[in-house]
């Protein structure tokens, strides 16, 4: 029997106090590693999804719920702002483009967005198949909105009110998917597009439906709107009335850095809008979110340096009950070298498979983790492959392993062989 066999029979032959090592050991990994990855999805998707926007403005509020609105399209706006208002602010010598957003309807959870053209183009989306909406209640719908829908060219649907399932559905104003784009992995694949005209038809005939309900005659009373020029920046060539016109948000991207410095200060200061910067905002939010991983890489630590302890304690007993047959060993011709190796070997064998079953645990944890997120934020958190601090994770806990062999190995090497036969 090889020294490397007769290594596995020793770990076998503790079952008890190997599987504490174990599960100890990968506890201690599995946490970590969870963290790592969910630390890594949630930075990527967020920086993914604020790339080509410097500022978003808003109705009066929290500037968090504001970027988490507008942006990541997984919280409440904090309100409506006007557009009269907006389109002033575009008209800034400091601003490149505004990308508008309106919203308040949803079709099985997913968000039907009111924008223009660049919001699509400033994530690089591309058509997997159809074209973008050209006219009022088209849309173009994301992959997971397709994926889970099941809407397909040339559908129609019904959006409701608000932006979660079991409002109020718009009856009789159908929306018609012109065009599905391909994954992208970014907030574009959760929702559904078309201008703002749609959004503010929709609202308008529902408007309309209250007021009628409101008159017992049944009066109907038609709007006659005096447009003012307004062409958005992608060249739509739609002329959007301003006056008691309202969007969500407006999303802006700054010519140079001068707008950085003196535009969220004079929105905030001198308009009835909000101005939130997004890098700002996640840098305060990644900067929580790290002392709480902080906190939970810490205890991961403490635990798996106690299955070091715990690994050292078995190899420690389990040696002191076979020092007479390592002096046997020695004895048939086994050197120092080898006994030595085959100690180093069960520490590193433990801590090697403590850390691939936390491996596993990290996965299934962060498959748990992704279903959530997916029923309630449409996220997807599946792509899980190996990280490079998840190799400096591995040579921790083979180190571990290590250092825990460590003193049974100088027991072993200092054995004294008379001595242990006369005492068997």
């Amino acid at each position: 029997m090889t020294i490397f066999k007769l290594s596995f029979k020793n770990i076998l032959s503790k079952p008890l106090s190997t599987g504490l090592s174990l599960l100890l050991l990968s506890l201690g990994v599995g946490l970590i590693s969870l963290m790592l990855q969910m630390d890594k999805h949630l930075k990527d998707q967020m920086s993914a999804n604020v790339r080509g926007i410097d500022m978003v403005v808003g109705a009066k509020g929290s500037p968090l719920q504001l970027i988490l609105s507008a942006v990541f399209q997984v919280d409440v706006p904090t309100g409506n702002i006007k557009l009269s208002e907006a389109n002033k602010l575009l008209r800034n010598r400091l601003i490149d483009y505004g990308i508008p957003l309106s919203y308040g309807d949803s079709y099985n959870g997913f968000r039907i967005v009111g924008t223009d053209e660049r919001y699509p183009e400033n994530f690089q989306m591309k058509l997997a198949e159809g074209s973008i909406w050209s006219k009022s209640m088209e849309v173009t719908i994301g992959a997971a909105v397709a994926k889970k829908t099941g809407l397909k060219l040339g559908d129609q649907f019904q959006g409701s009110h608000g932006l979660s399932d079991g409002g109020h559905v718009h009856e009789g104003q159908d929306y018609t998917v012109v065009g599905i784009f391909k994954a992208s992995g970014s907030v574009v694949d959760q929702l559904i597009l078309s201008n703002i005209q749609s959004v503010w038809d929709i609202h308008d005939t529902h408007a309309h439906e209250e007021e009628e309900h409101e008159y017992e005659e049944g009066e109907v009373h038609e709007h006659e709107h005096e447009h003012e020029a307004y062409e958005h920046a992608e060249g739509e060539g739609h002329r959007y009335e301003e006056d008691n016109r309202e969007i969500t948000a407006l999303l802006i991207k700054f010519k140079n850095p001068l707008g950085l410095v003196q535009l969220p200060r004079m929105v905030n200061e001198n308009t009835n809008m909000q101005a939130a910067l997004p890098n700002y905002e996640l840098s305060k939010l990644f900067s929580l979110m790290g002392i709480a991983t902080t906190t939970m890489n810490i205890v991961a630590m403490i635990v798996i340096l106690v299955s070091g302890i715990s690994v050292f304690i078995s190899l420690y007993l389990s040696l002191r009950e076979r020092t007479y047959e390592m002096a046997l060993l020695r004895t048939y011709g086994a050197s120092r070298r080898q006994l030595l190796a085959m100690i180093f070997q069960e520490g590193l064998v433990i801590s090697f498979f403590g850390f691939v079953l936390g491996f596993v645990l990290s996965r299934v944890g962060l498959l748990l983790i992704s279903v959530f997120v997916k029923s309630e934020y449409h996220y997807n958190f599946l792509e899980a492959g190996l990280i490079p601090e998840e190799g400096i994770l591995l040579v921790i806990t083979l180190l571990i392993g290590f250092f825990s062999a460590l003193i049974p190995a100088v027991t072993v090497y200092k054995i004294d062989i008379s001595k242990s036969l006369s005492n068997a």
